[in-house]
């Protein structure tokens, strides 16, 4: 990949570009749990964007991409977002630069990756990290790796119009080959934690749905937590998210709630305890206490949270029972999407057979598999 994206950086600009990559992550525990400003655990991966990119003298900055074949160009005094364009991303952290003041030049970029878009492991935002930590080096601005990530996530607000938490970006620009990152959301302290897997791995089964009422369900959920936030506030006035009430607390205001509230504020609070428990668990190296913490979360994600879905819930169920499967779980948003799934090395293969006959089966649909390893943050190509 990294081949392709010189080569055809140097047959379109005549040029040699600075090669910098970004990497993909996944989360292998604590979903919904950011905007609440509880604790995810999530983890750079092997499948990266990777970016060539020059100075080319001008005010005007001209892009190619090699996975969509097509070209654009903007000038640097006169651009806007263009929603759903591959460009939007690459202009919103340019954007978020010249608001910041920084000096920002024209550059020719050409780009690429190996991240499956649409399933959930964060192109979009490993694309951000890459194209800002390429124009700091590029011009010699030296961003520091916390601003570049907050410049990455407002990159996605503004000009992708997406209000995603920071842990996509957090987990790009921080990765580290065989760990993950334990990120506090309130504070954005964070701790790396082994990940050592011996004879398993981490496959992800796409489900090739995406729901129409994922997003939709994803702003209902943020308005039920702030419900639960608020009640708490006539008994707790030191309340401002989720992430201080404990389970006792909640009890105390269930009388001010609905039910479904209720289950929204506990399945939150029981998931940020089992991030904590994972973490311990990797210390230990208990590979089979860390995947029943995986089983906890999906149950409480369809049950409690309820934003998993039928072909998800299908995925998850078919590895019970299975002895060279130790955990799986929904991972991301909801309502279509991957299932993230650990799983004996030697028995992968099999796997992928039973559940794509079985799937397909059900579904009438014949699901994808990634397969990955945990890999470095942002940076350059030697």
């Amino acid at each position: 990949m990294i081949e392709i994206i010189q080569n055809t950086f140097i047959k379109t600009f005549e040029k040699e570009p600075l090669m910098v990559q970004s990497p993909g992550r996944i989360n292998l525990i604590g979903e919904h749990t950011d905007y609440n400003g509880g604790f995810v655990l999530p983890a750079a991966i092997d499948k990266k964007m990777i970016v060539g990119i020059a100075a080319n003298g001008s005010q005007k900055c001209r892009l190619y991409s090699t996975d969509f074949k097509e070209e654009f160009s903007f000038e640097l005094n006169s651009f806007s977002s263009k929603k759903g364009h591959w460009a939007t991303y690459t202009m919103g952290v340019v954007s978020q630069f010249q608001q910041a003041g920084y000096p920002v030049s024209g550059f020719d970029m050409v780009f690429g990756g190996d991240i499956p878009v649409g399933a959930g492991l964060s192109s979009s935002a490993a694309l951000e990290c890459a194209v800002g930590f390429g124009i700091s080096e590029l011009f010699e601005i030296g961003i520091p790796k916390l601003s570049l990530i907050h410049y990455a996530q407002k990159a996605e607000h503004t000009f992708a119009g997406l209000k995603c938490g920071i842990m996509d970006q957090f987990a790009s620009v921080m990765g580290k080959e065989d760990f993950a990152i334990r990120l506090d959301c309130r504070s954005l302290e964070y701790e790396y934690f082994p990940v050592e897997l011996g004879e398993y791995s981490f496959v992800l089964v796409d489900s090739k749905v995406k729901h129409t009422l994922a997003d939709s369900a994803y702003n209902k959920r943020q308005e039920e937590c702030l419900e639960g936030v608020q009640a708490a506030q006539s008994i707790f006035p030191q309340v401002t998210l989720l992430r201080d009430l404990d389970l006792m607390q909640l009890d105390e205001i269930r009388a001010k709630i609905s039910q479904e509230v209720y289950q929204r504020c506990q399945y939150v609070m029981e998931e940020n305890q089992r991030v904590l428990d994972a973490c311990t668990l990797l210390n230990d190296e208990d590979l089979k206490g860390f995947g029943q913490k995986m089983y906890e979360s999906h149950e409480g994600l369809s049950k409690k949270y309820q934003v998993s879905c039928e072909e998800l819930d299908f995925l998850v169920d078919f590895t019970l029972g299975k002895t060279e499967i130790l955990g799986s779980r929904m991972m991301g948003g909801g309502f279509g999407g991957c299932t993230l799934n650990l799983i004996q090395s030697i028995f992968i293969s099999t796997f992928k057979s039973q559940i794509s006959k079985a799937y397909q089966t059900e579904f009438g649909k014949i699901p994808d598999f990634y397969e990955v390893n945990l890999g470095n943050g942002t940076g350059k190509f030697n």
